[in-house]
């Protein structure tokens, strides 16, 4: 394929004009053109990549690609519903929250706020999530990554990747940091820089990501990790708190407790900041503490399995299908409150007679699902 991209625009003649092109022997100002060779009418490939700096044509030969207009992650919503309505309202529900933590939107209290009021990042992912979900055959995409870290742009282009490869269509993604390339690992890519094409076996290999694991102190969740834990809870009892760690920057948050009445350990408060998500670092992470108590690393010692609980639609569907977990219930809501409530008050009253409690769990609407941690039993 063979794109020619020829602007012209007016040539002016004002003292200022004059005085640059005399100065800088610039006597073409109005024109610009590129060609671009892309040899991919024969090739079998769903992600492609136009790199290259500010102003080489990265944006003219994407238009011209599919002779379709670049698609606009901003257009198109509508500010008096959330996010969560307007992505592909036809769909799947968990279509929709999948795409969104695909795309390193897995801030749940975002997925109810109109576009308008979203962070710049969070426009540019929201948007990412959306054209996921409607994946049209041919579609090219501007200024990948531009609005967002670095660091978080690497993480972000392997997540969008793997989602995109999931399915069918071809994406275009126009970019001018080439810090992505071997993240992405797209199947071919232009550097209109160097005006030359390659395709992925010119690639290295994606980079490995190493993930350290510490034991903390328990004011670490309230400090880095609360804001992005959606349940309102009071902090576990005689818990120990582990936080994973990417190239000194905490990433994810878990804690366990005993649950030695059933000889075991419950996990909870697992928390992946929601640009580290779609990339699997939070079942790896979440793997690794019960795989670390399971072999008597843990409190007092105990080899049990652990217990882990949740909500979310992706992390139930990903440890359904993972050999090292079993899921042993779920429910549509909480227990009943008031029974609850009365066996504590039972219980506290036995202890203190004069204490009065008036705790209780359950109420809630939640579809919790249960899982147990086998490891490497199966």
């Amino acid at each position: 394929m063979k794109i020619e991209v020829n602007h012209h625009c007016s040539d002016f003649n004002s003292y200022r004009a004059a005085r640059v092109k005399s100065l800088f022997n610039a006597e073409k100002g109005c024109d610009w053109s590129h060609t671009a060779e892309l040899p991919i009418e024969d090739m079998k490939w769903q992600i492609g990549l136009i790199v290259g700096a500010s102003g080489s044509g990265k944006t003219s030969i994407g238009s011209k690609l599919f002779n379709k207009p670049i698609y606009d992650l901003y257009a198109g919503w509508d500010n008096n519903k959330p996010i969560v309505d307007c992505i592909a309202p036809e769909s799947d529900f968990n279509a929709v929250t999948a795409a969104l933590s695909a795309v390193g939107l897995g801030d749940v209290p975002a997925w109810l706020r109109p576009f308008h009021v979203l962070s710049n990042g969070e426009k540019f992912r929201a948007g990412l999530a959306r054209l996921v979900c409607e994946r049209p055959d041919k579609v090219v995409v501007d200024e990948f990554t531009s609005v967002i870290d670095r660091q978080i742009a690497k993480v972000g282009a392997a997540a969008f990747a793997k989602t995109w490869r999931r399915g069918t269509g071809q994406i275009v993604l126009l970019s001018c940091h080439y810090d992505i390339i071997e993240w992405l690992q797209p199947d071919w890519v232009y550097d209109t820089n160097e005006a030359r094409f390659y395709t992925r076996d010119c690639l290295r290999q994606r980079p490995e990501m190493h993930l350290e694991v510490y034991k903390v102190r328990g004011s670490v969740f309230p400090r880095l990790f609360k804001r992005h834990y959606y349940l309102d809870l009071p902090m576990p009892v005689a818990a120990e708190y582990f936080v994973g760690v990417v190239d000194g920057e905490p990433v994810c948050h878990l804690a366990v407790c005993p649950l030695f009445t059933a000889h075991a350990y419950r996990a909870t408060r697992l928390v992946v900041l929601p640009e580290w998500q779609g990339i699997g670092v939070g079942t790896k992470f979440l793997a690794a503490i019960c795989q670390y108590h399971l072999d008597g690393n843990g409190r007092c010692g105990n080899k049990y399995n652990v217990f882990f609980h949740t909500s979310h639609p992706q992390l139930c569907a990903a440890l359904r299908h993972s050999k090292k977990w079993i899921q042993t219930g779920g429910s549509l809501y909480g227990a009943n409150k008031v029974r609850s409530m009365q066996s504590i008050r039972k219980s506290a009253k036995r202890l203190h007679p004069s204490h009065i409690c008036c705790a209780g769990y359950g109420g809630h609407f939640r579809a919790v699902q249960s899982f147990k941690y086998i490891g490497h039993e199966n």
